[in-house]
């Protein structure tokens, strides 16, 4: 829990001076190329800045050496704050909460799925319920999926909210191998 909270206020505190110096479309651009380029394709990166056997000065070197061309002098100055404060490791996790919140101009994608196709009006139905839930807006893409048997699945980021008869299927034969007769 602490640990969320560290993340949701390093990417809040960001987003918040990256608004004034580069925009937030140019901020989330940069952090999802950061994870997707730097921390996903390359894990030796964030092992190299958790490194606590090499220095905070080399490790400065090594992200301005490494991001100086694709990214801002804010983005560098933030990794650098991050490693400083013993943060870097949770790196991931911001750009994710940063890619979640500030995308698509305030809009979130979230997958919507289903086994059958349903009325307009529902999905538009299931679509304001969730807006009002999480408090922001959705850009949502449908999925028809068989495999989920009947209800729906919703995707938003890391978050997935399951009302298929598959999971409750799941869960009652648990339940069921529980019982001792």
């Amino acid at each position: 829990m602490l640990e969320r909270i560290a993340v949701k206020r390093y990417a809040e505190s960001f987003m918040e001076l990256a608004r004034q110096d580069i925009g937030v479309d140019k901020a989330v651009e940069e952090f999802k190329n950061l994870k997707g380029a730097i921390i996903r394709d390359n894990p030796d990166f964030l092992g190299f800045l958790e490194n606590p056997g090499i220095s905070f000065t080399e490790k400065c070197a090594f992200i301005d050496k490494v991001l100086n061309v694709d990214f801002s002098d804010i983005t560098r100055h933030f990794l650098k704050l991050l490693v400083q404060k013993g943060r870097i490791d949770r790196l991931a996790d911001i750009a994710e909460y940063i890619r979640f919140n500030y995308s698509h101009g305030r809009r979130t994608e979230a997958l919507l799925k289903i086994s059958s196709l349903f009325d307009l009006k529902l999905i538009k139905d299931i679509e304001d319920r969730l807006e009002r839930k999480f408090g922001k807006k959705f850009k949502f893409y449908i999925d028809l999926d068989a495999d989920i048997l009947g209800g729906i699945q919703v995707i938003i980021g890391n978050t997935v909210l399951d009302g298929s008869l598959r999971k409750r299927l799941n869960e009652l034969r648990a339940r069921l191998m529980n019982i001792k007769v």
